[in-house]
């Protein structure tokens, strides 16, 4: 019975299968999965609670609340609306992926065997094993890809996962994008090899 608690690892089909699932029933039940946003709202919650003008209520704004900051007041006060009452769907959605990685984790079967992870290639081998510079480095590239995901208009999930499942032209420009991006950083990081 205790390993019924356990999860076995997936395969990427598996894996692949229930992550396009859950991106559908998304659509279907909710809206669209993307995340991104939200570090936006966090910044403007954090933001509102120095700052009484940030977010007024307003019964003319279509969403009952409006911002001085034009990207808070887009979509008729849409944003400055989740900032002043933050609890939603967009935050509990991201709260919810935090916590469900921190349970597969630990509900991850001990017994299972892992491949032993491969040798970092000479030009990664500062950042190996974890030290402060690998955590500063990633820190780095995460505020990067966040960056860039905002100047998009959205992140991966938003534009390339749930745009694609839409058919949207966008989507498909995005992960054009991305992939352009990403297989010559690995290829330069890595090498062919790697």
């Amino acid at each position: 019975m205790k390993d019924f608690f356990f999860q076995e690892i997936w395969s990427w089909r598996a894996g692949g299968l229930a992550l396009g699932a859950a991106f559908l029933l998304a659509v279907l039940l909710v809206k669209p999965i993307g995340v991104s946003t939200q570090f936006v709202i966090a910044d403007g919650i954090v933001w509102n609670l120095f700052s009484d003008t940030i977010v007024t209520p307003d019964a003319s704004a279509k969403h009952g609340y409006r911002s001085p900051n034009p990207y808070l007041n887009k979509s008729g006060g849409k944003y400055a609306k989740h900032i002043a009452e933050p609890l939603s769907y967009g935050l509990v959605f991201v709260l919810a992926m935090i916590a469900g990685g921190f349970a597969a984790r630990r509900l991850q079967n001990p017994t299972a065997v892992e491949a032993p992870p491969a040798a970092a290639p000479d030009k990664l081998a500062a950042f190996d094993p974890p030290s402060p510079q690998r955590c500063l480095a990633a820190f780095a590239g995460g505020l990067l890809v966040l960056f860039g995901a905002r100047l998009a208009g959205g992140c991966t999930s938003g534009h390339m996962m749930s745009g694609m499942m839409q058919t949207s032209l966008s989507g498909y420009l995005f992960a054009l994008g991305a992939f352009a991006a990403a297989v010559p950083t690995a290829l330069l990081l890595y090498g062919r090899e790697g």
